[in-house]
């Protein structure tokens, strides 16, 4: 097998159910605290606890002692971040019998915790959505007979149909059969290859309109799919991990509220005041403001067309200085055009293009559609068409309004016209075909991957405005093809010819650079997007590499991107204003507690204080200022 569903499927995340029911139930203590306190003032002894405090104590037995083993994997570590501070105020206000204390920092921490699992929560099923892509089954022939098999059954040898719009199984090669294959997810050009007896088949590529006998090349689970997958699930594991934003600042905030709490405790000798710092200086303008930033940010990313599936990308954007695009449908639209005709005869640009367009309206050739749009362009009517002919390897041909045209490729029409060589234009960039018409030539057309009109000037933009450094064109198209697109949106490195593992390598030697941003569309763009430290997924043409990517341009323009950027660089401005201010807010409150002017219930109170203030501001990033674009 490829893969098990099993194990594409991404698994469930229980602690986020143990952080919201740790959350609620915190709140549900609070309040049962209160309650019995108003009805029996500070209430008799029941047990060692007085009756008032039970609702405090079992929430800190159910739900601090989770939380506090959870962080000691921190400590051992030597991770001090943000939430081992409340760890170390949860274990003091149990010692110290402050449990109203203690429960606060729980219900601080576990809420903070379960907004952040909400907002950082991602689909983590990009090769459950490539083993979907690949048919279970294949349809083998033995003895004449048609029969399914299992996909792991099948052996190198055998016959296989693969029917009209459905996925190649296994790589193979044609025996019987015509029709042409949407190659793209694969190999990201943006156009269907005809297939013939002796042709080439890939696995995961998609049939057109005809059914196609194969024989199979290679075992399902060496195809060229299943590579991909490979490639796909390494990428999965070797994904970059970095610090998040709230880590890096608490790893010297932790240190120094400890600090100011022992030497507040061994200046006084009092231990409430060690716990009074502790509580007062718990971080919740990093567990809670940041993650509520997030979600701002989320919220209005996905009013702009932006799916944000992985919510640290949006805290990473802004530290990468190395942009990697993908070509089809990145810095193009994934779809041909015609881009130059050359007349070969006396007839007109138009009037070639009329005859050609009455003849391709009833092809599926992958020319027919540029052709019909050129014609659409010039407000040309296709002409009337009365005879059409389409053999395989012959081009298209037919009688229009009296004449008799051929469409075919360059190199037919030489082999079968050699005396034409003079006037024939030189082999070139891109797709081309002859147009010939009562036996002369008319016309030579060169077709090209339509670029976006705005490629330039977003590429020109990026290394003033987004600080940038090196920006790299990545595409497995032929080298004539890339290095015409790099001159035209005004990129200098590129790489052509490069298979998806090429991809991946060239992402993961860029990233030991420095932090690095990959824009690609189709499934051999997949496991770079997974390896790069943000992978951005231009458009919906494929779930594979949504699932695979950070973020999801949904109508894949360039203009979204620039967008997603400032949203990312908007994001970490108004985090770090809410979480340093806070924090030195905590501070001051800090210094207070620190000479007994604070108590512990009292410092959790100001705390509160301090964190709405630092959320209100977090909240700035779910509305849009005047302009999120710059260029």
């Amino acid at each position: 097998m490829i893969a098990s569903t099993s194990a594409a499927q991404p698994s469930p995340e229980p602690r986020d159910y143990l952080r919201i029911g740790i959350a609620a139930g915190a709140i549900l203590g609070i309040a049962a605290h209160i309650v019995l306190r108003i009805s029996f003032g500070n209430g008799h002894m029941s047990g060692p606890f007085r009756t008032v405090d039970w609702p405090l104590v079992v929430v800190l037995i159910t739900g601090g002692v989770p939380l506090v083993v959870g962080l000691l994997g921190n400590l051992v570590r030597a991770e001090f971040g943000s939430d081992l501070l409340a760890g170390i105020s949860i274990v003091t206000s149990v010692i110290l019998g402050e449990y109203l204390a203690g429960t606060l920092v729980v219900l601080m921490l576990s809420g903070g915790e379960a907004v952040e699992s909400y907002a950082v929560n991602r689909a983590k099923s990009a090769l459950a959505a490539l083993a979907k892509r690949l048919p279970n089954v294949a349809h083998k022939l033995v003895e004449g007979r048609m029969t399914e098999v299992p996909l792991d059954e099948v052996e190198v040898g055998d016959t296989l149909v693969i029917l009209p719009h459905e996925t190649s199984p296994v790589d193979g090669t044609v025996v019987e059969g015509r029709s042409t294959m949407d190659e793209a997810y694969l190999t990201g050009e943006p156009y269907k290859i005809s297939k013939a007896p002796g042709s080439t088949i890939i696995s995961g590529a998609i049939n057109g309109e005809g059914a196609l006998t194969i024989r199979a090349d290679k075992l399902a689970k060496d195809s060229r799919y299943a590579k991909i997958m490979q490639v796909m699930q390494e990428s999965e594991r070797n994904r970059p991990r970095m610090r998040r934003l709230g880590d890096r600042l608490g790893a010297f905030y932790t240190p120094l509220a400890v600090s100011i709490a022992l030497a507040a405790w061994l200046a006084s000798g009092e231990s409430r005041r060690f716990l009074a710092v502790l509580v007062v200086a718990t971080p919740c303008p990093l567990l809670i403001a940041i993650p509520v930033a997030i979600l701002g940010s989320i919220s209005l990313a996905a009013r702009r067309g932006i799916i944000i599936k992985d919510p640290s990308v949006l805290e990473r954007l802004s530290t990468c200085r190395t942009a990697i695009f993908d070509k089809t449908g990145t810095l193009t639209y994934g779809r041909p055009r015609l881009a130059e005709i050359r007349r070969l005869g006396s007839w007109t640009d138009d009037e070639t293009i009329r005859l050609a367009a009455g003849l391709e309206r009833y092809s599926k050739h992958p020319l027919a559609d540029p052709i019909l749009r050129e014609a659409d362009t010039r407000r040309l009517p296709p002409a009337e068409t009365s005879q059409v002919a389409e053999k395989p390897g012959q081009g298209l041909s037919g009688l229009v309004e009296g004449h008799e045209v051929l469409i075919t490729s360059r190199s037919k029409w030489l082999k079968e016209h050699p005396g034409d060589a003079g006037v024939m234009p030189e082999d070139t960039v891109g797709l081309q075909c002859v147009v010939a018409i009562d036996g002369k030539p008319a016309a030579f057309c060169l077709f090209r991957d339509e670029p976006r009109p705005d490629g330039q000037s977003f590429v020109r933009h990026l290394r003033p405005h987004h600080h940038w450094n090196r920006i790299l064109l990545v595409s497995g198209d032929r080298e004539s093809e890339v290095k015409y697109l790099a001159d035209h949106v005004g990129i200098d490195e590129i790489y052509a010819g490069i298979s998806p593992e090429g991809k991946v390598e060239i992402t993961r030697r860029e990233n030991a650079r420095a932090p690095t941003v990959f824009m690609g569309d189709g499934i051999n763009d997949a496991p770079a997007l997974a390896a790069a430290t943000v992978g951005v997924a231009m458009g919906q043409s494929s779930d594979v590499t949504a699932e695979a990517s950070g973020a999801v341009i949904m109508d894949g323009s360039l203009r979204k991107v620039d967008e997603l950027l400032h949203v990312g660089d908007r994001l970490r401005r108004i985090a770090l204003q809410s979480a340093l201010g806070g924090m030195a807010l905590s501070v001051g409150g800090m210094i207070l507690a620190s000479f007994g002017l604070l108590t512990p219930v009292g410092g959790a109170v100001l705390q509160e204080a301090i964190d709405l203030a630092a959320v209100f501001n977090a909240l700035r990033t779910a509305f849009a200022p005047k302009r999120l674009t710059d260029y």
